[in-house]
């Protein structure tokens, strides 16, 4: 009965969403409220002594503030280094170096890279819009269909918005999975490796499909040179490239740092390095710290003026991005609280041990699905990384996916990945991204949904493929 109760939460949250218009962190918070009391009426019926969950508040604080403790600074500081590569023009440096280094001769996938770089730390919506001007230059300077490079742009954008941290709906989903900050790089590492095959996917769909549609945008007035100038000098690559790049290593450092080597006489872990060294690669890779540097170089390389109008106006701008997206994975975190205070887990391990396909690589496609089915039946893929990683944080162990490769979580990490996955499928007309897309790139609805949509579509199933033959080694 209780877990009946979990799947009408989960379709209250979906419904509210989609069709009261009510914001998530709203509809997540009632969905928390209704599971709560729920539980115990259920305890009631069923003759329990005392209430099932007997500290309501206590769960639902301790759920929410746990998560915003724990990545909250983390994804205020990624906010605001996107903010900053935005609207100083270092997306810009980025799509001109890669188009630099591939010049006109493959613009498709040049699209397609560019995307992929940018859309790490810039949400993909805002990703699109800042380069979509570069997209119709690059269209006229070559010949090739508007609609083929949209597609290749909006897919390469859309590989990385769900993988690969610092963008905040991975980072959210790792630590609501318990993947805690020594783990984080390696999220980032097999995020990468996953993204790749799934960019590609989208590519190719851009190639075969996409080519064959028009669409109604009109030439493009202005060339690449003169859109850059809106942006007045443009800062140089290694101070664009700078802040994605630097947290990056400084993570891998902190990962590598206290990688064990061995074991002692007394069994104790023997690490790669120690003394001052793994002390100060341990502070500068801890999550936090390496995107605050992150953010001390946005700020000091590649901010013109260092006035009111950057340091405050930008940063309250970045502020306010990342407070919807906290409110969010917060309200998650306390609905996960309540989860975890119900005997859901234990229930669920009982109802699988006897199947065999719901265990490992089975429980990576069920929390794809569940998170496809979130997806697209509200539209962001944010709120489906938060919810169904909130989900299905209890049941690691009865799923088969607590494994370990060393000190490496491989079945949590992958979990993260196969979520990430379905929180792809599929951008149609409830998902800001698919107007975003469709409208900066003249294509009508029809076309939108066979280009856009089924090329989502496509890259999710490509995505949770990858993810499965992976796990097929390590779980």
């Amino acid at each position: 009965m209780i877990l009946a109760l979990l799947l009408f939460c989960i379709i209250f949250i979906v419904y509210a969403t989609a069709k009261w218009k009510l914001h998530p962190f709203l509809s997540i918070i009632a969905a928390t409220y209704i599971l709560a009391l729920g539980t115990n009426f259920i305890g009631i019926l069923s003759g329990v002594e005392g209430p099932i969950i007997k500290d309501i508040g206590g769960a639902i604080n301790g759920g929410f503030g746990g998560i915003v403790t724990s990545i909250g600074l983390v994804i205020i500081f990624g906010t605001i280094i996107g903010k900053v590569l935005e609207k100083t023009g270092a997306a810009v440096k980025m799509a001109e170096v890669v188009l630099r280094l591939l010049g006109d001769r493959h613009p498709a996938i040049a699209m397609t890279i560019i995307g992929w770089i940018v859309s790490i730390p810039v949400f993909c919506d805002s990703g699109y819009v800042i380069l979509s001007s570069l997209k119709k230059s690059l269209a006229k300077r070559s010949g090739v269909n508007v609609v083929t490079l949209s597609i290749a742009l909006s897919t390469g954008l859309y590989a990385t918005h769900t993988l690969v941290p610092p963008t905040p709906g991975p980072i959210a989903a790792a630590t609501n999975l318990g993947i805690g900050p020594d783990g984080l790089f390696w999220v980032i590492v097999i995020g990468i490796i996953v993204s790749i095959p799934v960019a590609l996917a989208g590519h190719v769909w851009a190639r075969i499909v996409a080519s064959k549609y028009t669409s109604t945008l009109e030439e493009a007035t202005q060339t690449f040179e003169e859109y850059k100038q809106q942006f007045g000098k443009l800062p140089s690559a290694w101070a664009a490239f700078g802040p994605i790049l630097v947290p990056i290593i400084l993570l891998a450092l902190g990962s590598f740092a206290n990688f064990p080597v061995g074991t002692d006489a007394e069994g104790n872990r023997i690490l790669l390095t120690s003394g001052f060294v793994n002390t100060l690669f341990t502070f500068l890779g801890a999550p936090v710290n390496a995107l605050f540097i992150g953010v001390l170089l946005a700020l000091f390389t590649l901010l013109p003026k260092r006035d009111e109008e950057n340091l405050t106006k930008l940063m309250g701008q970045g502020l306010l991005d990342a407070a919807i997206i906290i409110m969010i994975t917060g309200a998650g975190g306390a609905l996960g609280g309540v989860i975890r205070a119900t005997p859901i887990a234990d229930y669920v391990k009982s109802l699988i041990s006897d199947n065999a396909a719901f265990v490992g690589v089975g429980a990576l496609f069920v929390a794809f699905l569940i998170a496809a089915l979130l997806k697209t039946a509200q539209g962001s893929s944010t709120t489906a990384l938060v919810i169904t990683s909130t989900i299905m944080m209890p049941m690691l162990p009865s799923l088969g996916l607590d494994a370990m490769a060393g000190t490496v979580p491989i079945g949590q990490m992958l979990t993260v990945m196969a979520i990430g996955c379905g929180a792809m499928v599929v951008s149609h007309v409830n998902d800001s991204y698919f107007w975003v897309v469709s409208q900066f790139s003249g294509m009508s609805l029809k076309t939108a949904y066979r280009a856009q949509t089924m090329a989502t579509l496509v890259q999710g199933l490509v995505g949770i493929i990858v993810v499965a033959i992976i796990g097929v080694f390590f779980l």
